[in-house]
């Protein structure tokens, strides 16, 4: 294992976060802020509780969820997008570096800023509303597994992205309405029951469902369940990115 071009080029991902940090960082806190404002005032004033959990504090795991899942995303995808479009990509290519260690380096520095995101929002939801977190650790490891997971689903768009626009499709038109409908605002025990059978349906629920459980104990589906759809999807996306290296598909072209 190369752990210096691993560090190399981690560093170079991370580096390019600080220098766009309005955009990185500070963009995506102030937008979740607003949908805290708006949603937490707006429909707070109507539901006070949901579950017993205060509406602005339920609201929370799922406005952190939806920034993790679009920011991880962005970060995977148009980090290894640029390098194709300017042709660098045949210099990382060619250099003593096999593709698990490309893969480590650009989905690590991905994962890495939307955790360092999540934790922001966290810390500053916390300044709205009294928090609590009723276990930590899981909280962590679905925060950790969503990251890596979406970095590596972003990492899959980014090759496979002929150019800005497609790489925005998915997450605009996929990624984020399935959030919006997966429970990030609302719990789908309340929707009608053919509703939220279908709601079952989406993968998003049951990442939102088990890390609104770490915070406050309740949940729209078992947390086992949830742990295991977010490893299932995290092997699909390690089975696709193997495929994507074996057989040179969009990166050799």
């Amino acid at each position: 294992m190369n752990f210096h071009a691993i560090r190399a080029i981690y560093l170079f991902e991370m580096a390019r976060t600080w220098r766009t940090l309005l955009q990185s960082i500070v963009s995506p806190v102030i937008s979740t802020s607003l949908y805290f404002v708006v949603f937490g005032a707006a429909i707070g004033s109507r539901i006070s509780e949901i579950n017993g959990i205060s509406y602005g504090a339920f609201i929370v795991p799922g406005l952190i969820m939806l920034s993790l899942l679009t920011q991880s995303i962005s970060n995977a995808s148009f980090g290894i997008y640029f390098p194709k479009f300017v042709g660098t990509i045949y210099e990382l290519l060619s250099a003593p570096v096999s593709y698990l260690e490309i893969v480590i380096s650009y989905v690590g520095a991905a994962a890495s800023k939307s955790i360092i995101l999540g934790l922001i929002i966290l810390a500053t939801a916390a300044l709205f509303v009294p928090l609590q977190i009723q276990h930590p650790g899981w909280m962590l490891l679905f925060l950790v597994l969503t990251a890596v997971t979406f970095s590596l689903f972003g990492f899959i768009i980014g090759i496979w992205a002929g150019n800005f626009e497609q790489l925005q499709l998915v997450p605009m038109l996929i990624v984020t309405p399935l959030t919006f409908l997966g429970g990030s605002f609302y719990s789908i025990d309340m929707l009608p029951p053919f509703w939220r059978t279908v709601s079952l349906f989406n993968p998003v629920v049951y990442l939102v469902s088990g890390f609104r459980w770490s915070f406050f104990g309740i949940s729209d589906v078992n947390v086992g369940i949830s742990l295991g759809m977010t490893l299932v999807f995290l092997v699909a996306c390690l089975i696709a990115v193997w495929w994507i290296f074996r057989t040179g598909w969009r990166i050799k072209a």
